[in-house]
């Protein structure tokens, strides 16, 4: 069996958010801050990246009938996946193969084709669930 190689991408507001919470941790750090919840975010979102490096199908896959509008019209997105991260954020994926013909296996998200990371809020808004 041949083995995939994985890329992991963060693209538009994932990479935006991405590097606004490393500059806050950074920002916490060189003031003695620790143990903050940026710090816990961070750290989460890091870990479940390597993890997808390794297993990308380590999220939650969405169903088709529920992808979001949203990223479907950004990113032409035909498939989309989801890690919980600490604090009830999400880090939402989407899996494309590249065009030409070799191993691997590039993940795309908002942060992965991370494509969003997102608190629980934000989630039910975007994927139209009610807070009951």
């Amino acid at each position: 069996m041949v083995e995939k190689r994985v890329s992991v991408k963060l693209v538009g507001d994932a990479k935006a958010a991405y590097l606004r919470l490393r500059e806050k941790v950074d920002e916490e750090t060189r003031d003695g801050v620790t143990g903050s919840f940026h710090q816990t975010l961070l750290k989460s979102i890091d870990d479940k990246i390597a993890i997808l490096k390794v297993q990308y199908d380590y999220g939650v896959h969405i169903p088709r009938r529920n992808v979001a509008q949203k990223y479907v019209s950004l990113y032409d997105v035909t498939n989309l996946w989801k890690v919980n991260l600490t604090g009830a954020w999400r880090l939402i994926y989407t899996l494309k193969q590249p065009q030409r013909e070799d191993t691997e296996v590039e993940i795309i998200s908002i942060w992965l084709d991370v494509l969003d990371i997102i608190d629980h809020d934000e989630y039910d808004r975007i994927f139209g669930y009610r807070k009951r």
